[in-house]
This record gives C-alpha cells, structure tokens and sequence, in this order.
C-alpha cells in the first residue's frame, strides 16, 4: 500500500502530538521489514529519512488558508498522488477523500468531549462539528490505550470492530544516566519531587502544590518541587497559587528542557508525581520508569495501563492521599526498586508498535 501520513505535527507542535508522531515515523524508519509505502505531508523538509515527503508551508495569511489547506490542497494532493489510505495522527482528519481512499484518524483522548472546560471555546466547537463524521467515516480507528477506546465507544455508536488499541512504546533515550551536569546549571543541590507536563488545568498541579505545603510543613525541610514543563492555556489559578505558596523559594519552575537534562532529572529525582486529572496515556510516567524513578500517579483513565503495579496510586482530588505517598517514599518506606520500574517500561516498544501498525495496514488492503 501507499500511505500517506499527514505529518504536520512534526513541524508545529512539540507536545504530545509531536512526539507521538515522531517516534513513529522513526520506528517506522528504522523497521527493516517495512512493506508499505509512506509519504509524509508536512510543512518543512527533514533530512535523513527514508521515506519521501511533500513539502506544503502552512501560511498565516490570508485568513481561512489552514483551512483551505487542510480541506482542499492536502485532500487533492494526496488524490494526484493516487495513494490507498491516509493517517491522520493529531485527531483530527483526514477530510475530503473518495471512499477508495482509506481513513485512518488516530484518537489520542477525549478530553475536549469529556472536560471541555480545559480547552479553548473554538477546539470545543470544532471537535463538537466535526469529530462525530470522522469517526463515522474512519476505516479505521487507532487509540493509544483501552480507557481511550472504551471512552470512544461510550461517546458514539462505532463497530468496535474497526477501532484497535497499540499501547504507545518505550522511548530508547530515556534510561538511568548518572550524570548531574542538568541539576548542576540549575542549580539544584537538594533531593528533590518532580512533574513533567504542560501548566494547564487538566493537570492538577494545584492539588500538588498542596500535597507540596503539607510535606513541608511536616517533613524534611531541604525537599524541593521542580516543575518542567511548558507554560500553558488557562493557568492563572495555577500561578496564583504558586506566587501564594508558604514555601515558593522551594519550588521551582524550569520551562522546556532538552531530553538530555530531562533524562538527568528523572534519574535523581525522589519521585515524579503525575497528577493530572485524565490522560489518554501519559508519557511522562513511562518516561520517569524507563530512568528507574518512582512514580505517583493518579488511578484514573489509562494511568494503570502505563504503570501497572509500578506506581503509587491516589484520587485526582485527593492531596491527602498523594501527601501520604510522598512521605513513604521521602522516608523510603516503600519496596519497589528501580529495576522492577525499568521492567515494568520495557513492556512499551515503538518497534512491536510499528509492526502491529504495519499488519493493521495489511489488513486494511
């Protein structure tokens, strides 16, 4: 088959969409019993890969060319191009396909269906419109976890038959690296708890500042917060509460790092907390275990299928509970060890990902 990959992510993102479409167009790369074709439609060209790509800038002006891009001029080349199916990994898409073309629409989660509060007015209107007739006309759905899929399932009335779930896997540039040179530039000379996300309501974070005030108030007074992440949407009650935390000078709030100094911090970290309120998988967890580093995580949507019995579970709503945890761990009351974390990630491979992907595709001829 000749598919082709709606690959703009790779060029105007750097979150979740990107990094999931990253890591598959590099495993798919690197799969040596590759049998289909792919053609990547993207905004700029990348050297190195192997598979052929149709350059097509994004423009911001005249207003509605997204739009007219993503309707018409991606839709009629992809016809010229005479390929047999199309993917669409960021949820939304492909649009404006002769029925001998198939579909194939990756749904990552539902949040702007479930918690539309947590995403701006104009994504929830356009998911509203539009996400029902992708769904109805997808040949074929592909979810990152099974909490995704029963989600969808819930939400509208598909064949489930035409919905598959491949777990997302294990990306190799995150294992234990005993190197400090990362905390050394920050700064940082304390033991310390992590988060890794995006500042946006979804995640929770204020629950954990409060989890945060409680340890302090209690426990060893030399523990520090560090937050990586960027800066997102909607976030003014986060920061509030932090300007307002009886211990901000323990905090600190490091922005976007690089994956080397990231790697670092996951490796010396206490812990990382993940509180976030849903999840269509949540990398960061499998990210923190593959560096060997203890995990607290809420025990909802797709976090058990990612951490298993690796984790430390609480209530989203729950600081008391997540502020229980942090003591067992801080005070090292807990049993598990950082090889039973790291083989609880070795589970997650982009390799059995691809070749799952690849006989999907088959299937699918």
């Amino acid at each position: 088959m000749k598919i082709a990959i709606i690959a703009d992510s790779l060029d105007n993102q750097n979150a979740g969409v990107y990094n999931y479409t990253r890591s598959l167009v590099d495993a798919l790369a690197k799969n040596k019993n590759r049998e289909h074709e792919y053609i990547l439609i993207r905004q700029k060209k990348e050297e190195g890969l192997p598979f052929r790509q149709i350059i097509l800038k994004n423009i911001s002006l005249p207003i509605g060319y997204t739009s007219f891009r993503l309707f018409f001029i991606i839709p009629f080349l992809l016809r010229k191009e005479k390929v047999d199916a199309v993917f669409e990994p960021a949820h939304f898409g492909p649009f404006n396909l002769p029925k001998k073309i198939k579909r194939i629409t990756m749904i990552h989660d539902l949040t702007p269906i479930l918690f539309p509060e947590y995403h701006r007015w104009h994504s929830q209107i356009l998911q509203k419109i539009f996400l029902p007739r992708i769904l109805q006309r997808a040949d074929l759905i592909i979810t990152n976890s099974n909490h995704t899929r029963k989600d969808l399932l819930k939400y509208q009335k598909i064949n489930p038959t035409k919905i598959k779930t491949i777990l997302l896997g294990k990306d190799e540039f995150y294992f234990p690296d005993e190197n400090k040179m990362a905390l050394e530039n920050q700064n940082i000379k304390n033991d310390y708890v992590l988060n890794v996300g995006t500042i946006e309501p979804r995640k929770n974070l204020i629950t954990l500042l409060k989890a945060f005030e409680l340890f302090k108030q209690k426990n060893r007074s030399d523990i520090q917060l560090i937050i990586i992440g960027g800066d997102g949407w909607n976030n003014k009650d986060f920061w509030n509460a932090y300007d307002k935390h009886s211990f901000k000078k323990d905090i600190k709030i490091l922005g976007y790092l690089k994956k080397e100094e990231l790697r670092q911090f996951y490796t010396h970290a206490l812990c990382m907390i993940y509180p976030s309120e849903y999840e269509g998988f949540g990398l960061p967890v499998l990210e923190a275990l593959s560096c060997g580093c203890p995990v607290i995580t809420t025990d909802n949507s797709s976090m058990p299928e990612v951490a298993g019995d690796a984790a430390f579970y609480f209530s989203p709503e729950n600081h008391g509970q997540l502020l229980e945890h942090m003591v067992r761990i801080a005070t090292q009351e807990h049993k598990m060890n950082s090889q039973e974390l790291i083989q609880q990630s070795n589970q997650f491979s982009w390799a059995k990902y691809v070749d799952i992907f690849e006989e999907l595709m088959e299937e699918l001829s």
